[in-house]
């Protein structure tokens, strides 16, 4: 849905009114062969990303990248909300047959898990979730 510019100038960039995000691009129009700047609305939504990882560090940097991306459209970010690590341990006997002494492992797994909020178009989203780190998981859920 496009419109023609408006009686206010907004100038260059995305502007917010309401619940909508009007973005002023350049398109290039087919018919008469040249170049046009209009404005398009797009809806915007609240955007909840999930990231749970086992690795700390890499789920840090993903949520860094995120958050400088978020920031740099001129959106509105809340998080990185840091979740209870969940620990998940499994407690095994050492010897495979079960003779000899009664020795035990116990092998444990971290999974750590943090949230960002947005409130953006999902276009814009898509253009900032691009490049992710092996390990860490990305759940996106749009609300109205």
């Amino acid at each position: 849905m496009s419109y023609q510019k408006p009686e206010k100038d907004f100038g260059e960039g995305p502007v917010c009114v309401r619940s909508l995000l009007a973005v002023y691009t350049s398109v290039f129009d087919k018919t008469q062969g040249q170049q046009r700047s209009r404005y398009f609305l797009q809806k915007i939504h609240k955007i909840r990303i999930t990231l749970t990882s086992r690795k700390i560090q890499s789920l840090e940097k993903v949520c860094q990248e995120l958050i400088e991306r978020a920031k740099s459209k001129d959106l509105r970010v809340k998080g990185p909300v840091r979740l209870p690590t969940k620990s998940l341990k499994i407690t095994t006997r050492k010897t495979p047959c079960g003779e000899g002494s009664k020795t035990w492992d116990t092998y444990e797994m971290r999974i750590h898990k943090r949230l960002i909020d947005l409130n953006a178009p999902t276009e814009v989203v898509k253009q900032i979730i691009v490049n992710i780190e092996s390990g860490v998981e990305v759940e996106v859920t749009i609300a109205a």
